[in-house]
């Protein structure tokens, strides 16, 4: 898979495509099905399939604080590593700025899909606004498909006990803790794949050593203490995660995610583990002093080995 950011680089690779828009957060059966569609249309035109990855997300642009935009459930990398795996040829990653939200939708259609990649088959949700002021929408781009000669495909829906699988519902269900759910809605449990950076210690001073993680998000999708398994390379270990603003040690604001890996103690700095969420133990909590937290800690560890049939 190709990955480019300005279409002067596709027009040096590609004369056309079939595309695609959108932010792709979570990759979740709903994607994979326009995905689906996507690579089945460009087998039948025999053009590279094409995905318009807009980042950062348009929410994320325009929002006054951190905490007003909806949460990440992905970042850009485990985006594009899950396209990947779709056999996707090509990622336009189109950056969402100040000059893109001023570019009125006929520029949009002209400059982007036009004259920088050829598109000859447009797949597209029939909500979908795009332009200065969103005033780009499905019929504007049929008008312009008939004019430019490229044709407009409405995207298929993927719906489950009737509800329409999105981003958006897939946050409320992490919300409420239903991982089963959230796992048939991905087509895989959900997880946070991140580097361990070094931290404060405190975890291995309270006699719970932790492996950090910088969630990389302007808003984390989940809050609280959970029980967890970390994968490494090749095998998984219970741990028990906490994931928020550790409001008890830290007025900083900056989200970290904590796993204590039980019964473990290699060195892990510098690799990248993916931590996949099982069952939620409880919220995030503010303690009076570092005494009750480990105390709160040590029950946390007890039921998250309960949880997994561990004896000490």
């Amino acid at each position: 898979m190709i990955i480019f950011e300005d279409t002067n680089r596709f027009s040096q690779l590609q004369e056309s495509c079939v595309a695609t828009i959108g932010k792709f957060d979570g990759v979740h059966l709903g994607h994979q099905l326009i995905l689906d569609q996507l690579n089945q249309k460009a087998e039948q035109f025999d053009l590279p399939s094409l995905v318009i990855l807009v980042e950062p997300h348009p929410e994320e642009f325009f929002a006054s604080d951190a905490r007003s935009c909806p949460a990440r459930l992905t970042i850009l990398k485990e985006k594009l590593e899950l396209l990947e795996s779709f056999g996707i040829d090509f990622v336009f990653q189109l950056q969402f700025d100040k000059a893109l939200s001023e570019l009125s939708a006929q520029d949009y259609i002209a400059d982007i899909l036009v004259k920088g990649l050829g598109v000859k088959s447009f797949i597209v949700g029939n909500d979908f606004r795009f332009g200065h002021q969103r005033k780009g929408d499905f019929s504007l781009l049929q008008e312009a498909g008939e004019q430019f000669g490229f044709e407009v495909v409405e995207t298929a829906a993927y719906e489950r006990n009737g509800h329409r699988i999105s981003s958006t519902f897939i946050r409320a269900q992490l919300a409420n803790a239903d991982f089963t759910l959230v796992e048939q809605l991905l087509g895989r449990p959900y997880s946070i794949k991140g580097e361990v950076v070094q931290g404060a210690q405190l975890g291995a001073d309270l006699g719970f050593p932790t492996c950090n993680i910088n969630p990389q998000r302007l808003r984390i999708p989940l809050h609280g203490v959970y029980a967890c398994e970390v994968r490494l390379v090749d095998r998984y270990r219970p741990a028990a995660v906490n994931i928020g603003y550790r409001p008890t040690v830290t007025e900083s604001g900056e989200a970290l995610l904590e796993a204590h890996i039980l019964d473990f103690n290699e060195d892990l700095y510098g690799k990248t583990i993916e931590v996949i969420f099982r069952q939620k133990i409880r919220e995030e909590l503010k303690f009076s002093g570092l005494d009750e937290l480990k105390s709160q800690i040590s029950a946390d560890v007890e039921q998250v080995r309960e949880i997994f049939g561990i004896t000490n």
